[in-house]
């Protein structure tokens, strides 16, 4: 991929969350499949949290979310650990966590977009919590030191990167030994014809990049993590995205045989090895 073509997916994202946040603070909400203005009906993103996480959060980090999963159930959180939010937007997943780590513990959001920013700072002070901090950066240039980090959360965000690679070896340069790597995302799984993959692609952004789940455990191979598993939790069908489809001149019933099963969310975990010292 060119510097042209990244920087075009770079802007085109950052454009897409700017939006987003926006449309929360005029009273909207955000989904990624569900077209401005219809509300939060969307297979994606409706119903990733328990009703006793809702209850922690103020409502506009929650109408901001643009994720594919909850990390921060998963992710198996402990008292004083430092967490990273790859992608934080409305700060939902990093208020979440930072009542898990508790106060001798931190939550660190990463977001490229002011407008999210901004609402990820409204919502701390609305959330009164003490332990957080929203950085400004990008995903491929985490502003953290090495071996800083306990845990890297990210949800639904590392697959609109135009870098995946460059992301992986990033999340593992900042993790200290023994950290975790666990994210939400979505992956595709099987044989996809290119013609059908971008089809329902335009379905929504937070589809577009989505990487097959065996390159996936490949490339965080590649950046060195140990320990890899992809466990799905939603798998999502043609029937989901009829009224978009359909919208595009696209028949659901045609290529609904191409295309059941093979978009999911899933959780994906990994770990940084810990290295033996040598005297």
């Amino acid at each position: 991929m060119s510097i042209a073509e990244t920087t075009d997916i770079k802007e085109v994202v950052k454009q897409k969350y700017g939006e987003a946040a926006l449309r929360v603070k005029s009273g909207g909400s955000s989904c990624c499949g569900a077209a401005p203005g219809t509300g939060c009906a969307d297979p994606i993103t409706s119903n990733l949290y328990e009703a006793s996480q809702i209850g922690q959060i103020p409502e506009e980090a929650l109408l901001a979310s643009l994720g594919c999963g909850n990390p921060t159930a998963l992710a198996q959180l402990k008292p004083g650990e430092i967490v990273l939010d790859l992608g934080s937007g409305g700060g939902i997943d990093v208020l979440l966590s930072a009542r898990r780590v508790g106060p001798t513990g931190k939550a660190y959001g990463l977001d490229m977009t002011d407008e999210m920013l901004a609402l990820a700072n409204q919502n701390k002070r609305k959330a009164e919590v003490e332990n957080v901090e929203f950085l400004k950066g990008e995903i491929e240039n985490i502003p953290l030191p090495d071996n800083s980090v306990d845990v890297i959360i990210s949800n639904c965000v590392i697959n609109l990167s135009a870098d995946k690679d460059k992301v992986l070896r990033e999340a593992f340069r900042v993790l200290k030994p023994g950290g975790r790597f666990a994210v939400s995302d979505v992956v595709t799984r099987g044989e996809i014809l290119p013609e059908i993959r971008q089809s329902v692609l335009a379905w929504v952004g937070c589809l577009a990049g989505a990487l097959d789940e065996n390159e996936y455990r490949s490339k965080l191979a590649a950046a060195g993590f140990e320990q890899i598993e992809i466990e799905p939790t939603r798998v999502y069908r043609a029937e989901d995205a009829r009224e978009t489809l359909a919208g595009q001149g696209i028949g659901v019933d045609a290529i609904a045989p191409q295309v059941d099963g093979k978009f999911l969310s899933a959780f994906i975990r990994a770990t940084k090895p810990n290295r033996v010292q040598r005297f």
